[in-house]
């Protein structure tokens, strides 16, 4: 299909899992993408470590590729830069170097927005050119625009979410048949969701990286990964999933982000990302599989689900292919994306102050008083329970407490005094609660 007017030209970094089915729909969708932008989408160079690895047919010309990633970026008949190559440098100089030049960038690159979204948002500012970035964070499902566009006029007070496919596919399928960690990552190594070296997921610094970027948008305030508390979900066991059903629940690893008040009363930014136990009447509780899910709330609009697959190639591609559309539109209106909103500068409460449950299991000595003086540890603290369940006798005498409410910081030290006690074996599992009252 012919427009009549000259072609929008992209210069794609990266050509790996996300880069081929990017050109792959660009030449598939051509006809479509051209009626909705107005002018076709041309691709003009293609920057990539090795030039003679196997690519499998990709419908582009071989000549198109290069290993001069920055001379690329740099030619005057480049219009939008696609980066999907990831990693923090040498991305960052080459999208600067676009952005600066007055070139569009669209990246689904979480890493480095996370730690330096900062340098690109201002770099975009001087070039005067658009920044997008809708595949960063689960993958093709509309998320960010949302948040960025159609929730401006709102105030968002919360955003809760799974936003890693192979965390929940771990702990779906613990929390389907029973297995352990080890075996259910296996499983999800054996079935492609997880990598040979699987630490960014399990870990969370994969979430942690999504959960900046959410926290930025929602509350208009710079948030990076290093502001993130962060904890993996390695030691989630058979028996905590086992307990979280007992008391009609199930655990993710969730990335939360909150509005409110610190120590002090100054209104302050919470961001967080951990295995926590959610009911199962939670909206969150049956995304299983390799899905995302996010939960957004906000004071106007209310609550707010986003939903579907959130890696991989293809859903990955269709969210940047979106924002390449957005970008084309924009530099042939002669307009700009909405700018950076980070107005608020709000302070990043510390982890201490934020308000959460406990969900502590104790192996305990089977004799007199115990309950009593675990109990005296959790009010010397400050922390209020809400249920305790005893099982087992002798050696195998078990105590599971879940609190109400109170500052992670207040738990924390509940938990270190239960250590020191003659009558506490063990503490099995200390998990956060969420969701509930």
């Amino acid at each position: 299909m012919s427009s009549g007017k000259p072609a929008v030209r992209l210069a794609l970094l990266g050509c790996g899992t996300v880069g081929s089915e990017v050109v792959r729909l660009l030449h598939d969708q051509a006809d479509d993408l051209t009626a909705r932008i107005g002018a076709p989408l041309e691709i003009v160079g293609i920057a990539v470590r090795r030039l003679g690895r196997e690519r499998g047919n990709l419908p582009v010309d071989p000549a198109l590729f290069t290993t001069d990633a920055l001379g690329l970026v740099k030619r005057d008949d480049v219009d939008v830069v696609i980066e999907v190559v990831g990693g923090i440098e040498p991305a960052r100089s080459w999208l600067t170097e676009a952005l600066r030049g007055g070139k569009s960038v669209v990246t689904a690159n979480k890493a480095l927005l996370a730690e330096d979204g900062a340098t690109l948002h201002d770099a975009a500012a001087e070039g005067g050119a658009d920044l997008y970035y809708e595949a960063s964070v689960a993958g093709a499902i509309p998320l960010l625009r949302p948040l960025r566009e159609s929730l401006h006029g709102d105030r968002v007070t919360r955003v809760t979410g799974i936003v890693n496919g192979t965390t929940n596919f771990i702990l779906s399928s613990m929390d389907a048949t029973g297995a352990g960690f080890g075996e259910a990552l296996e499983e999800a190594t054996e079935l492609g969701y997880a990598e040979a070296d699987p630490t960014a997921d399990v870990e969370g610094f994969d979430a942690a990286a999504k959960a900046a970027i959410l926290a930025s948008l929602a509350f208009h305030t710079r948030v990076t990964a290093a502001d993130v508390f962060r904890e993996g979900m390695t030691g989630v066991t058979a028996a905590d999933v086992a307990s979280a059903k007992e008391m009609g629940c199930t655990i993710k690893l969730l990335c939360l982000a909150e509005r409110g008040a610190d120590s002090s009363g100054q209104e302050s930014v919470s961001v967080r990302v951990h295995p926590a136990m959610i009911p199962r009447s939670h909206p969150l509780a049956s995304v299983g599989d390799a899905f995302n899910a996010v939960f957004v709330e906000a004071e106007a609009a209310g609550q707010l689900m986003f939903y579907g697959r959130g890696a991989g190639g293809t859903p990955t591609a269709s969210a940047v292919l979106g924002d390449v559309v957005a970008a084309a539109r924009n530099r042939l209106a002669g307009t700009r994306a909405p700018s950076e909103s980070a107005y608020a500068h709000l302070p990043i409460r510390p982890i201490g102050e934020a308000v959460t449950r406990y969900h502590v299991s104790l192996e305990v000595a089977d004799r007199q008083g115990v309950l009593a003086t675990v109990a005296g540890v959790f009010a010397r603290h400050e922390v209020s329970i809400a249920t305790v369940r005893q099982s087992g006798r002798d050696e195998d005498a078990m105590l599971v407490i879940v609190t109400h409410g109170a500052p992670d910081a207040n738990l924390a030290a509940t938990v270190e005094d239960l250590r020191a006690l003659d009558i506490v074996r063990s503490i099995a599992s200390v998990l956060r609660v969420e969701g509930g009252a």
